[in-house]
């Protein structure tokens, strides 16, 4: 199912407005006397005002006002429909929290629908923090990994078939598509499995939110039917940061799901929701629907990216070796990775010296590539990028082999607690070496892509400790959850 007309067609009635943002802007032009919050009040004069420009404060407007989101029928509530209409879904929530707070809600209503979440173990922490809130056992599911490249893809409907068979208390199947590599899986397959063991599918899709919207991009999601699903808006839709959204499908568990998201979506959104990332949702909805020229300049600039790189032979383009899993049935074309240790230089010196002398920033370096990311509807200059990466040294004396190998995922320890129980269980802070053997009490995430290395709950192993501390010390590594940077210590549940 198309969410957007073709090229050529005009959109949908209604959609080349932005309803909430037209109705925002126009309440900013009269002239008000400011005596509510927020505490700048729109003042001219302010720090804020002097640092983001008039403009941006005047629009800081706080929830609850007559002719923008007050009542039935008003701008945000038909902002909401056509972000749903344009998605293809029975509705559609904004969430100002980012894609997290959606994972969280996601999480939270499952155990209405049973006792255990099928998840792929590759999930973003945001969904195990989700276990935490909910206190479901989970059985997992492990993606396939590429050795070479060291990163995790996704996961087959073969295994997910599998998991669900030894699990009859399963409440959903929660999976990621696309990876943060741009891998994307096979969802209509993993659907069908799901449905017929008689659970939703719930997709993380943060990576995904423009997908549906131009024929040279995979379909979305939900047209291929999953049931609930997440979208990081802000990341390559172009809304602002923090800024997502949480679209609910049309299949056989709508009627269900609908009034337990809505109840658990009041539950973590904030009551004073910002108007500015509300707003940009309600623009970055109208920019897709309407910006299919746009989004074939920014395909068209990833592809020159990658054809140059493959032409000048000294990286390589770490999709092209997508074929090789079963998992992936396509690849989101506007993510660029390349494995720079083909080059001699490991992705994060790469990304360093890109940094630092030549202000280029790239979304994310592992010890074998960079991940750079064009957002839809933006033709960057990509000449700029491809002329510094072939200036980078090669520390590596030529050759990736001179070099280390690059860190391999570790393998998870057994679980011994859920992740509320080891969460809220006495906990013991011990040296990283000490606490190998012992049940983690956090969620440990090499971050980005803050893909949990280690869960509440799990044994931690040696294995993980080394790519922990190995990761803290790259350059850029950074482990969300830990008690310090270096991971020196670790928080694990009393004996």
């Amino acid at each position: 199912m198309r969410t957007t007309p073709p090229p050529g067609r005009s959109p949908a009635p209604g959609q080349a407005r932005a309803p909430y943002a037209e109705a925002l802007l126009a309440h900013a032009g009269r002239d008000w006397l400011r005596l509510n919050v927020p505490g700048h009040a729109a003042s001219p004069g302010s720090d804020l005002a002097d640092l983001f420009g008039p403009g941006v404060t005047a629009l800081d407007f706080p929830p609850l006002l007559d002719g923008i989101d007050l009542g039935s029928g008003t701008p945000l509530d038909e902002a909401l429909d056509l972000a749903a209409d344009a998605w293809g879904a029975r509705r559609t929530w904004f969430l100002t929290n980012g894609a997290s707070q959606g994972n969280q809600i996601a999480s939270m209503v499952t155990p209405a629908l049973g006792r255990t979440l099928v998840v792929q173990r590759s999930v973003h922490s945001s969904v195990v923090d989700g276990l935490v809130l909910s206190g479901l056992d989970a059985v997992f599911v492990r993606p396939s990994v590429d050795p070479v490249q060291g990163i995790a893809h996704g996961v087959s409907a073969e295994d997910v078939a599998q998991a669900l068979a030894r699990t009859p208390d399963a409440a959903a199947v929660y999976i990621v598509s696309p990876s943060y590599f741009g891998a994307v899986a096979d969802v209509r397959a993993v659907a069908d499995a799901a449905h017929a063991a008689g659970v939703p599918l719930i997709v993380d899709e943060a990576w995904g939110s423009h997908f549906g919207f131009h024929p040279a991009l995979p379909s979305g999601a939900l047209a291929l039917g999953a049931d609930l699903v997440t979208s990081s808006t802000h990341k390559l839709a172009g809304s602002l940061t923090q800024s997502a959204m949480l679209h609910l499908g049309h299949g056989p568990f709508a009627d269900r799901l609908e009034p337990l998201v809505d109840r658990a979506f009041r539950l973590v959104q904030s009551t004073s929701a910002s108007a500015l990332l509300t707003a940009s949702l309600d623009i970055a909805r109208r920019a897709l629907v309407t910006g299919t020229d746009r989004i074939t300049g920014s395909v068209e600039a990833a592809d020159k990216v990658r054809g140059v790189v493959r032409a000048l032979g000294r990286y390589g383009v770490v999709s092209d070796g997508f074929h090789a899993f079963p998992d992936i049935v396509a690849a989101d074309p506007l993510r660029i990775a390349i494995d720079t240790r083909a080059g001699g230089i490991t992705g994060h010196e790469a990304r360093r010296l890109l940094f630092r002398d030549h202000q280029i920033m790239v979304e994310v370096a592992t010890d074998s590539a960079v991940v750079a990311v064009i957002g839809a509807g933006a033709v960057p200059d990509t000449d700029r990028f491809i002329e510094a990466l072939h200036c980078l040294p090669s520390p590596l004396a030529g050759s990736a082999a001179d070099g280390p190998a690059p860190l391999a995922l570790p393998r998870p320890g057994p679980a011994r607690l859920t992740a509320r129980e080891a969460f809220l269980s006495p906990t013991v802070v011990v040296p990283a070496q000490e606490a190998v053997g012992a049940v983690s009490a956090d969620t440990l995430a090499a971050y980005p892509p803050g893909i949990p290395n280690v869960l509440p709950g799990e044994v931690i192993t040696a294995e993980t400790v080394a790519f922990l501390r190995r990761t803290a010390a790259a350059p850029g590594g950074h482990v969300r959850g830990a008690l310090d940077p270096a991971v020196s210590h670790l928080r694990v549940v009393a004996p």
